[in-house]
C-alpha cells in the first residue's frame, strides 16, 4: 500500500508541472513570419513617400537648392499637365503610343509562339534556325530603328515593326523552351495508342507550351512599349515619345516631366492588364489540364 501511494503521489506531482515545463524544447531553426500590414497602411506609406518627395522638390526649387530650369518643379509640372490634358492632340498622342504598343505586343507574342511551336514539328528546322534566333536575340534590336524607319516610314507601321522586333524573339525562346520540356514519354504513349502527329501537337504540345508563352507576356509588354517609344524618338508625327523629344528640343522641362508621367501611367496600366490576363489564362490552362 505504501508503494502504491508513493507512485500515485509521483503521478500527481508530474501532472502538477505546468505545460511550459513539461514540453520538450524545440529543435531546429524557428522561422519568424512577419505580420503583414493591412493594404490601406501600405498604400498610405507609398503615397506618403511620393508626397514627401514632391514637397521637398517644390521647397528646394523655391529656395534655390534645386535649379528649376533643369529639374522644373511640381507646381510648374502640374500647370503644364493641365494644359496637356485639355488639348485634343494629347489624347491622340497617347492613343498613338498605346495602339502601336498593343498591336506590336499581340503580333510579336503570337508570331513568336507560332515559330517556337513549329520547332517541335521539325527538329531539323529547329537546329537550323536556332543559331539565327540566338544571334538576333543578342543583337540590340534598337540599333535597327533608323533602318526600320526608312523602310516603313514615320507612321504607325514603323512603331509596330519595332515593337514586334523586340517581342518576337522573347516569345520564340519561351515557346522553344516549352517545346524542349514536353514530356517525351507522353508523346511516345500517344504514338503507341495510334495518335497522329497533328493530334499530339494540339493535344499535348500546345497545352504544355502555353504556360511558357503566357509567362513571357509581362516581359513583352514592356519591350513593346520600349520599341514604340524609341521609334517615336527617331522620327514620328505623333506619340508620347515625339512629345518628349519636342519638349527636350525646346528646353521645356515641365512638359518633359508631363510626358514621362503620362508614359509611366500608361505603362503601369498595361502591365497590370497583362498581369491580370496572365493569371486568368494560366488558371484556365491549369483547369483544362486537370
Amino acid at each position: 500500500m505504501v508503494e502504491i501511494s508513493q507512485g500515485a503521489s509521483a503521478i500527481d506531482e508530474r501532472h502538477a508541472v505546468g505545460p511550459s515545463q513539461s514540453r520538450k524544447p524545440r529543435r531546429g531553426v524557428v522561422v519568424r513570419v512577419e505580420r503583414r500590414w493591412p493594404r490601406p497602411v501600405i498604400l498610405g506609406c507609398q503615397f506618403g513617400i511620393l508626397a514627401g518627395i514632391l514637397l521637398l522638390w517644390e521647397i528646394g526649387a523655391r529656395v534655390g537648392r534645386v535649379d528649376p530650369f533643369f529639374w522644373s518643379q511640381p507646381s510648374a509640372i502640374w500647370s503644364a499637365g493641365v494644359v496637356f490634358v485639355t488639348r485634343w492632340s494629347a489624347l491622340y498622342d497617347t492613343w498613338f503610343t498605346v495602339s502601336s504598343t498593343l498591336i506590336g505586343f499581340v503580333v510579336g507574342t503570337a508570331g513568336g509562339a507560332a515559330i517556337g511551336l513549329s520547332f517541335w514539328w521539325s527538329r531539323n528546322m529547329a537546329e537550323i534556325f536556332e543559331p539565327y534566333v540566338i544571334v538576333f536575340n543578342a543583337v540590340p534590336k534598337l540599333a535597327f530603328a533608323p533602318l526600320i524607319i526608312l523602310i516603313f516610314g514615320i507612321g504607325i507601321a514603323s512603331k509596330i515593326a519595332l515593337s514586334i522586333a523586340l517581342t518576337i524573339v522573347i516569345s520564340i525562346l519561351a515557346a522553344y523552351s516549352g517545346v524542349k520540356a514536353v514530356d517525351e514519354d507522353l508523346v511516345r504513349m500517344m504514338y503507341a495508342l495510334g495518335g497522329r502527329k497533328y493530334q499530339i501537337f494540339f493535344k499535348a504540345v500546345v497545352p504544355s507550351v502555353l504556360p511558357w508563352v503566357i509567362s513571357s507576356m509581362r516581359i513583352n509588354i514592356g519591350l513593346a512599349l520600349a520599341g514604340t517609344i524609341v521609334g517615336e524618338f527617331v522620327s514620328s508625327k505623333y506619340g508620347l515619345g515625339k512629345l518628349i523629344m519636342y519638349a527636350g528640343s525646346t528646353y521645356d522641362m515641365s512638359l518633359i516631366w508631363v510626358g514621362i508621367i503620362v508614359l509611366s501611367i500608361v505603362a503601369v496600366l498595361m502591365y497590370g492588364a497583362v498581369s491580370r490576363l496572365e493569371r486568368v489564362l494560366l488558371r484556365g490552362v491549369h483547369a483544362s489540364a486537370s
